[in-house]
């Protein structure tokens, strides 16, 4: 399989978190880790690319193909990315139709299906927790 940059990696997702440089960010990042890793039941692996060190936290992974091509990709069901202004996760749910999750979740914006949180105190952990539930259960392992 090639094509995508961003693959899963062999790197230890504990260093990756010891190496954010925030301290609010590390913190955050083991609450996520947690939390995912709690509602799915499945590991937690570090994706990206070593020639641009841009990584990510992913759980569980899968095989697609694209529309009108032959080439199979590899992705991750649900992760999240600490970048340096926002926390990102990444849900198999388009979010702008999660309206009654996100309407009483807290201060957050979304894209299809990324959620952009500044921290994980500005949002509801039980709303979140919910949504990250009802993103498990859309998916197949």
């Amino acid at each position: 399989m090639s094509g995508l940059a961003t693959k899963e990696t062999n790197r230890s997702v504990d260093h990756f978190i010891e190496n954010i440089d925030s301290p609010s960010k590390q913190e955050d990042s083991r609450l996520l880790l947690k939390m995912i890793g709690e509602i799915t039941g499945w590991q937690p692996k570090v994706w990206g690319n070593e020639k641009v060190p841009d990584f990510l936290i992913g759980f569980g992974n899968y095989t697609y193909t694209r529309k009108g091509s032959k080439e199979e990709f590899e992705w991750f069901h649900i992760g999240f990315a600490p970048r340096k202004s926002k926390l990102t996760l990444y849900l198999p749910l388009d979010l702008d139709k999660q309206g009654s999750f996100l309407n009483d979740l807290g201060k957050c914006s979304w894209g299809r299906g990324c959620l952009y949180l500044n921290k994980l105190a500005d949002v509801d952990l039980e709303i979140l927790r919910r949504l990250i539930s009802h993103s498990r259960k859309s998916v197949q392992p």
